[in-house]
């Protein structure tokens, strides 16, 4: 079915794929996975203050634009290119004249995924983690793009052999890029503010940042039409000469600033389907 929809996104034109999920595809999924849908519905409700007919609006708004975030990702795997609108690469590309690693972290917003796909330079070999378990169809395409591209893939598993590859990448001075919101396997974390409320952010990318004390980045890649997305790159500003854990804090917390500001901006672009934040 994955192969079949990106040969017809080759063809036909995206609004009208765009249109027919939000009408079909988008009810039914709400209808049958309430526990995506009533996360989504706190985070309206709580983050941004939203009336209960307002925010089922939100979160209906919420499921067609992941819906068109996906089928984006299938229809560059067709061979469609989107406008890009870059904002702040600059130090991001000076730094790739360094010897050093450095880290790029992103998160479930927007479509983190085309940065890797359209986003290239070929001073230093981006690592990029990523879950093991996908479709044949999506890890074909993402291998296959990604080899023109200077971006190799780090596997996740049930066991440490990504750290040691992530610590091996950043000693040869190449780059780690993963996302730095969501907990997973090891379950320690740093609490910090998102939104004006407590979240728990993964410990182990902030703490691999701090030891090695590697410049750190963090992308957004936003949709804002059709064939537009806005990529947004900022570096975090650590504490230099403190403590390990105090530089991890630091660095997460800055992360989760602005990860907040990019919510404000696109609040409906948040695609942790889970209650994200502590005691909620």
């Amino acid at each position: 079915m994955q192969r079949s929809l990106v040969g017809v996104l080759r063809w036909m034109p995206l609004p009208l794929i765009y249109c027919g999920m939000a009408l079909f595809v988008v009810p039914f999924y709400m209808l049958f996975n309430h526990q995506g849908y009533i996360s989504q519905y706190h985070y309206f409700r709580r983050r941004f203050g939203r009336t209960p007919g307002r925010a089922f609006l939100d979160v209906y708004l919420n499921h067609v634009r992941f819906g068109q975030i996906i089928l984006d990702r299938f229809a560059f795997y067709g061979g469609r290119r989107f406008k890009l609108i870059i904002e702040g690469n600059e130090r991001f590309m000076s730094k790739t004249y360094e010897p050093e690693g450095m880290m790029q972290f992103g998160a479930h917003v927007g479509n983190f995924e085309l940065a890797g796909y359209m986003l290239s330079q070929d001073r230093k070999r981006i690592n990029a983690l990523v879950f093991g378990g996908e479709t044949g169809t999506v890890m074909q395409n993402r291998v296959r793009i990604f080899d023109q591209q200077n971006l190799r893939l780090i596997l996740t598993g049930e066991g440490m052999d990504h750290v040691y590859e992530m610590n091996r990448a950043l000693a040869d001075g190449e780059i780690v890029s993963m996302h730095g919101d969501r907990l997973f396997g090891s379950q320690k974390a740093i609490p910090c503010q998102v939104l004006g409320a407590t979240a728990l952010l993964p410990m182990g990318p902030f703490i691999l940042a701090a030891s090695r004390e590697v410049p750190v980045f963090c992308t957004f890649v936003m949709k804002e039409s059709v064939n537009t997305y806005h990529i947004y790159v900022h570096q975090l500003e650590r504490l230099a000469g403190a403590p390990v854990r105090e530089q991890a804090a630091a660095l997460a917390q800055a992360f989760g600033d602005r990860l907040t500001d990019i919510l404000q901006r696109y609040p409906h672009q948040w695609l942790n389907y889970y209650e994200f934040w502590q005691n909620e």
